[in-house]
């Protein structure tokens, strides 16, 4: 199971630079409304993208998607670790979460 990142730390590690922040949602969603600095990266597309976009496998790399109920941040998650990821957490709340602490986004 994949290691989880409260809201509070997140916001920190995005602030100090230190953390590569993927959406799993894609299309629509990632293009309307993403994490500060987000990169997309939803599971189909994992294994072909994960070697370019996350060259360095022990550099840490938060998932997310909408809310705890949505199943894409751990799938990501869970694929990269079976790559070789070392560093790999999730933010279960997700983007909704985010947006419900007042904290800000970006859009493509």
């Amino acid at each position: 199971m994949t290691a989880l990142i409260t809201r509070d730390d997140l916001a920190a590690a995005i602030e100090a630079g230190g953390v590569t922040v993927l959406d799993t949602l894609g299309g629509v969603y990632y293009a309307t409304r993403h994490l500060p600095g987000a990169v997309a990266l939803v599971r189909a597309e994992v294994d072909a993208l994960a070697p370019r976009l996350l060259p360095d496998l022990d550099a840490a790399v938060v998932t997310y998607c909408s809310n705890e109920a949505c199943p894409n941040s751990g799938q990501v998650a869970d694929r990269l670790t079976a790559l070789g990821y070392t560093n790999v957490r999730k933010y279960r709340e997700g983007i909704q979460d985010w947006v419900a602490a007042g904290l800000p986004t970006e859009s493509a």
